[in-house]
């Protein structure tokens, strides 16, 4: 068969993100609104068809398309949103208001009116059973009372249904016969707490468990949309979707729970790789976009969190351990009369940022046109209502002028309009810089010793202020930087992880218990990937413990082994360095198993460009004036495809990227390597207040 187009995409929340490798050419990129209701319906479709070169409304021929693999927001914004579908809770009886205790702890000490979040079920309903601990029946299932209740939540418009029943997880008949329950009724989506998330815990595997049913019939309505749009005639190419744990699956395997980071995991993905390849091997991943900045650590491995909390809702369930903050791009800039303030709401795509010509408010986008660190001539063009224009400058200096007066007004200082937007910037620089020292400092990591990756459309213009705030004195910037999420999803594998409750004292005998179920978890996971077309030779597991002290509630992840020491000896470091103590003399209890099978796809490759002579010297494109530092500097103007190995760039200065903007610093000297890679350094040392 010939080599078929792919499309690595991520579907953002301002932004989608393209990456596309055509048949025996070099990738190519493009960038669209992720909403644009006057010009498309789904901006990741028709990134594609302008890629292909369709005209709008056009079939796309399937049979030209190899593979589409996706990471998505339409999960998380329907979640952030509360626009999930309709969803009853069945639970065992006595229990339930359980899910809405929750652990009872105050997300803010001093705050005495608690806002609890709002409930993703609207309906409850008590069930009839209880089985205990030890698996001994206690209330047999009122199967009859459960179908009237169901039967009235399906006649009620409902129609999906979380089923999470005391000790489910690991003595599931009763969840397993509600379930057959309610699929008879009609219930298209039918969500069950062993299946879902096999763990202890009943409030997190209860929360888990809701999410999946409330999300997965809306990421199933989508999915099913781009199929029909991509299917063409034929059958359509093969669809996979980014899931939170940074791998890959089938579009039909994708499901609620593992899709709140699809697109961010991806950007993990891409960061990791790339970093591995340009030889940095502790890196920190600072992917800034239009509507938020994800952070995340890696010095070797993958790091993820198995309990979370997202939007207020408690997940159990793997997701890399990212961590993001309100700031990006289209995070607005508000003036209260006392002080600024840098979201955390967003301007979004639509209306976007004042520049976008759609009537949208200030934000930190307009704050850099302010300054001339993101000039309209050389951003792309894809603002206006035929989405073929540039930034809109003049508005910006118009609103910025406005709020200048007002804060005179107000405080009786006279400021410039560049002055308020660079204290804007300063505020969001601030605010990432603390997302940094969160992941990374507050758990042990002397953050000086890494590098900072810098990827997403908006990172590469605060990348050398954000390091400056840390102390840290390297950046790296890949070529693909500005679609670096989009990138990622093409060189993730396809994953696929079995986790399985143990509840046993760590020692030479629960090891050899927990082999054979290491084995049942290890043929699941494989079977899973390999239903996908990958072949068996290149599909490899791993096996983990998540240990904890007795007693405690917390777990950590380590290695599995056959020998206790070694394992004891792993936890104790992991723990002694994210806690900073240990507890000897205590046991160690297995809470579960774990098996993580992987199916290898594409590596990033280690093709090193060639680059066309240039006719002389580099030279800049123009000087523009900036504002940065507390005053105006001249700064060189330059062109990604204009550099050169061993090219030098002193800040400040302004790096026009195909997909984004890289700006240079002052004291910062940027320099490109034989596989175009970006790298600056602070040259000249920060003077910091004592």
């Amino acid at each position: 068969m010939a080599e078929r187009w792919q499309f690595w995409i991520d579907r953002g929340g301002t932004f989608t993100d393209i990456v596309a490798r055509p048949p025996g050419g070099r990738l190519l990129t493009h960038k669209l609104l992720s909403e644009n209701p006057e010009r498309y319906r789904d901006a990741a479709v028709q990134g594609i068809r302008e890629l292909l070169g369709l005209a709008p409304g056009a079939p796309v021929p399937a049979d030209a398309i190899e593979a589409v693999k996706m990471g998505t927001t339409v999960a998380t914004n329907a979640l952030l949103e509360r626009k999930g579908e309709r969803t009853v809770l069945a639970i065992t009886r006595g229990f339930g208001d359980a899910l809405r205790i929750g652990y009872q702890n105050r997300p803010k000490l001093f705050v005495r009116r608690i806002e609890l979040p709002s409930l993703l079920y609207e309906r409850v309903i008590e069930v009839g059973e209880r089985i205990g601990a030890r698996g001994e029946v206690y209330r047999p299932l009122d199967a009859a009372g459960a179908e009237r209740d169901l039967r009235a939540a399906f006649d009620a418009g409902i129609r999906a249904v979380a089923i999470v029943l005391v000790h489910g997880y690991r003595f599931p008949q009763h969840e397993t016969a509600l379930a057959e329950l309610a699929r008879r009724i009609g219930f298209p989506q039918v969500s069950v707490s062993h299946v879902v998330s096999p763990l202890m815990k009943l409030v997190s595997r209860g929360d888990t468990t809701v999410v999946d049913a409330y999300l997965s019939p809306i990421l199933r309505r989508y999915v099913a949309q781009v199929e029909r749009e991509l299917a063409g005639d034929g059958a359509g190419p093969r669809l996979q979707f980014m899931q939170s744990s940074g791998g890959l699956t089938d579009a039909h395997r994708f499901q609620g729970k593992d899709a709140i980071l699809s697109g961010p995991a991806g950007g993990i993905v891409g960061a990791v790789e790339v970093s591995r390849l340009a030889g940095f091997d502790r890196i920190i991943g600072f992917d800034m976009g239009g509507t938020s900045t994800d952070v995340t650590h890696w010095a070797g491995e993958y790091e993820r969190a198995f309990v979370t909390e997202v939007a207020g809702v408690r997940l159990r369930a793997p997701m890399m351990q990212i961590h993001t903050v309100a700031a990006g791009g289209g995070s607005i800039c508000t003036f209260d009369g006392a002080r600024f303030r840098v979201g955390p709401e967003s301007a979004g795509a639509n209306p976007g940022p004042a520049s976008y010509r759609r009537g949208g408010p200030l934000a930190v986008t307009d704050c850099n046109v302010m300054v001339g660190k993101l000039d309209p001539g050389l951003f792309p063009r894809v603002f206006g209502r035929h989405g073929d224009e540039p930034l809109d400058a003049d508005v910006v200096r118009a609103k910025f002028a406005a709020l200048a007066a007002a804060v005179a007004q107000a405080t009786g200082l006279a400021r410039t309009p560049e002055e308020i937007a660079d204290g804007f910037l300063k505020i969001a620089v601030e605010n990432m810089a603390n997302a940094i020292k969160h992941i990374s400092v507050e758990r042990g990591y002397d953050v000086t010793e890494y590098t900072l990756c810098c990827f997403g459309g908006a990172g590469g213009q605060h990348a050398c202020a954000v390091a400056d705030a840390l102390g840290m004195t390297r950046v790296f910037i890949h070529p693909l930087a500005g679609v670096l999420s989009a990138y990622g999803m093409g060189l993730a594998d396809v994953r696929a992880l079995r986790q399985q409750a143990v509840e046993a004292r760590l020692d030479a005998g629960a090891l050899v218990t927990v082999e054979p179920l290491y084995a049942a978890l290890e043929a699941a996971a494989r079977g899973e990937i390999a239903a996908q077309g990958v072949a068996a030779e290149r599909i490899g597991a791993t096996r983990t413990l998540h240990l904890k002290y007795e007693g405690t509630d917390t777990t950590l992840e380590v290695p599995a082994g056959n020998a206790v020491a070694p394992i004891v000896a792993e936890f104790e470091a992991r723990y002694a360095r994210q806690y900073g103590f240990l507890m000897p003399g205590r046991p160690l209890v297995i809470e579960a198993a774990a098996v993580e099978a992987v199916g290898s796809t594409q590596s990033a490759g280690d093709e090193r460009p060639a680059f066309a002579p240039r006719p002389g010297p580099l030279a800049p494109l123009r000087i523009k004036r900036v504002f940065t530092g507390g005053a105006c500097r001249e700064a060189n103007v330059y062109a990604r495809e204009d550099l050169r190995p061993g090219d030098l760039i002193d800040g400040p200065a302004v790096i026009r990227e195909p997909n984004a903007t890289t700006v240079i610093e002052p004291g910062w000297r940027a320099t490109l390597t034989r596989r175009d890679h970006l790298v600056a350094e602070r040259v000249v040392a920060v003077e910091r207040a004592h």
